[in-house]
């Protein structure tokens, strides 16, 4: 009986080749049964199977034979089948990112933000900003959604503090990175369907405002403290597209 198409990876796992699964469920069925005893006496570990949504009537016939789910994507669910017990399997991705910006003019004014939907009635003023796309670093995403909600084009100039918090969306983690952009622009121009107002407005204010929260009157004052850690690329170490590094302003030049 003809096995399935796969490819070994470095951890003693076995890929199956989702683009040439046999779109007969019968026939599939036949084909995994092989597969696992074969790669099984070929002391593999571990089997990872995706399933694309075109193929979804396939995803019954893979948790019959023992498959779980690993993660799922929009248009994809990949599953894990262990040919050993105890096998290491990676997590699935466990935190979100985002990026807030703060941005001072020459008045010595911040860019703040009032979100549209909110738990209370009075506006509480924050940082604009918001979560990197995939394969977007923190510095062109926090340029991008400072744009996005207040209109005003910025530039980046350093990272000065983040927070790791527990028990996000989906009871995943998130990093939330702060970092201090240089205004390019003046004119606000709010999101409208995010932001109910957007303004700049004098440091002392909102740091005396009642309904800020503590959090985000430290990361200003943090800021405001602190040159905090900039941009570098380091030579011969690897692609700056796929890579960010921060160091301490000043490092930046070696």
């Amino acid at each position: 009986m003809e096995i399935l198409s796969a490819t070994p990876n470095p951890y003693k796992g076995i890929v199956i080749n989702s683009a040439e699964l046999c779109k007969d469920v019968s026939a599939f069925q036949i084909q995994l049964t092989h597969s696992l005893d074969f790669w099984r006496q070929e002391n593999y570990q571990v089997v990872w199977l995706e399933i694309s949504l075109e193929q979804a009537e396939l995803i019954p016939v893979a948790t019959a034979a023992g498959f779980v789910f690993h993660h799922s994507q929009e248009n994809y669910l990949l599953l894990t089948y262990r040919l050993v017990e105890r096998a290491f399997i990676p997590a699935f991705s466990t935190h979100y990112t985002g990026a807030g910006g703060v941005v001072l003019n020459e008045k010595n004014e911040l860019l703040v933000v009032s979100e549209r939907y909110r738990n209370r009635q009075r506006p509480s003023y924050k940082l604009p900003g918001g979560a990197l796309n995939q394969g977007e670093h923190i510095a062109e995403c926090v340029v991008r959604e400072v744009q996005e909600e207040t209109g005003v084009r910025t530039q980046f100039e350093s990272l000065v503090c983040f927070r790791h918090w527990h028990g996000y969306r989906y009871n995943k983690s998130d990093l939330y990175f702060v970092c201090r952009l240089s205004p390019l622009s003046q004119t606000v121009t709010k999101q409208d369907d995010e932001i109910e107002e957007c303004l700049w407005m004098p440091v002392s204010d909102y740091l005396n405002d009642e309904f800020v929260s503590i959090f985000n009157k430290h990361i200003v004052k943090a800021t405001l403290e602190n040159p905090g850690l900039a941009p570098m690329n380091i030579e011969g170490y690897s692609d700056p597209e796929k890579h960010e590094i921060f160091m301490p302003v000043g490092m930046e030049h070696l």
